[in-house]
């Protein structure tokens, strides 16, 4: 059934946040990059060095986008993968290490904070003759380089209902699915709602502990119409 269908409560949140990588080989924004600037200048007032952001040259900083996946399920203190994009017109993020950067829900709130040497899965040289690329250069990860900071305020085994969506419209399926799910739990416990969403009541035995309902119910074998 975990193959055709997904749960209720067990999903990503998608984080974003806004960043500077330093570092680079003379391959970052140049001064046509307004905000790469402001954003230096930002950085380095907050540190207590004054500077004029029309002197800057940041041709080792780049201004990037940084997004991450966070499960419901994460708590303070895990690790996320995270994905670094550049904003400006820098060559490449080879080399580079991305400063403590806030990672922001759509609620605005911060739930985790990026750091650290960015991996790239490419490489780019030039010459006086030939120019050589393989892959993008622009476009960098950091495994587990964010840490949890905050929780989504969701608690899975509170569910009173657990509702499953079928990946694709389809009656047969959905009914296919409602009588395994009763003939497992060994009750009338499911129904279903229209043709790829069903509600599940929870057993008695299971309030309170859905991890083993779930985990059951994620290896019933359906054959989709």
């Amino acid at each position: 059934l975990k193959d055709i269908a997904s749960f209720s409560g067990v999903r990503n949140n998608e984080l974003v946040g806004y960043g500077l990588v330093v570092g680079l080989s003379g391959s970052g924004d140049g001064n046509t990059s307004e905000f790469t600037m402001r954003s230096m200048a930002n950085m380095l007032e907050k540190m207590g060095v004054s500077v004029n952001p029309a002197t800057l040259k940041p041709k080792n900083v780049a201004a990037v986008m940084v997004t991450a996946k966070m499960p419901a399920s994460a708590r303070p203190g895990a690790g996320l993968d995270v994905t670094i994009s550049s904003m400006g017109d820098a060559k490449s993020l080879l080399g580079g290490v991305l400063l403590l950067t806030p990672l922001r829900g759509l609620d605005g709130r911060v739930y985790a904070v990026a750091q650290g040497s960015l991996t790239l899965g490419g490489y780019s040289a030039e010459g006086q003759a030939a120019t050589a690329q393989k892959n993008i250069t622009t476009v960098a990860r950091i495994p587990n380089g964010a840490t949890v900071e905050r929780e989504v305020g969701f608690q899975f085994n509170k569910q009173e209902f657990l509702t499953i969506n079928i990946a694709g419209q389809d009656f047969g399926t959905t009914m296919q699915v409602v009588g395994r799910i009763n003939s497992a739990v060994g009750g009338q416990f499911a129904k279903a709602l229209d043709g790829s969403t069903i509600q599940v009541s929870i057993p008695p035995k299971f309030q309170g502990n859905m991890v083993p309902l779930v985990a059951s119910l994620e290896n019933l074998d359906i054959s989709p119409d």
